[in-house]
C-alpha cells in the first residue's frame, strides 16, 4: 500500500481506517460522507449567489441558525426543507437519484 516516500493516496488512507468497501465500517463512512458533501455544496451555492447564511434564511423562510446547523453538518435536513432551501433560496432545482 506504501508508495515511495511513504506517500499514500486519500483512497488508500480511506481504505485503512474504514476497511474495503462494503465493510458496515466503511459504509457508515461513505453515509456520512454524502451528508457532509450536501452541506458542502450548499454552502459553496450559497457563496456563489453572494448570499450570506441570514440572506438565504429568509429567502426560504427558516434561520440563519438552522442554515450554519446544515452547512456543517450538525443537522439532518428534511427533504422537503432541502428542496424549499435550493429552489426558494438559492434558485435551483433539487434532483435526486437512486443508485442500486
Amino acid at each position: 500500500m506504501k508508495t515511495k516516500n511513504n506517500i499514500r493516496s486519500l483512497d488508500q488512507l480511506i481504505e485503512l481506517e474504514y476497511g474495503k468497501r462494503g465493510s458496515k465500517k466503511r459504509e457508515q463512512f461513505e453515509k456520512g460522507f454524502e451528508v457532509f458533501k450536501m452541506g458542502v455544496m450548499i454552502q459553496l451555492a450559497r457563496q456563489e449567489k453572494g448570499l450570506t447564511q441570514q440572506a438565504l434564511a429568509e429567502k426560504c423562510g427558516t434561520n440563519k441558525a438552522y442554515i450554519s446547523k446544515v452547512e456543517n453538518n450538525l443537522k439532518e435536513v428534511r427533504i422537503s426543507t432541502l428542496q424549499r432551501i435550493i429552489e426558494q433560496g438559492l434558485g435551483g432545482k433539487l434532483e435526486l437519484r437512486i443508485a442500486l
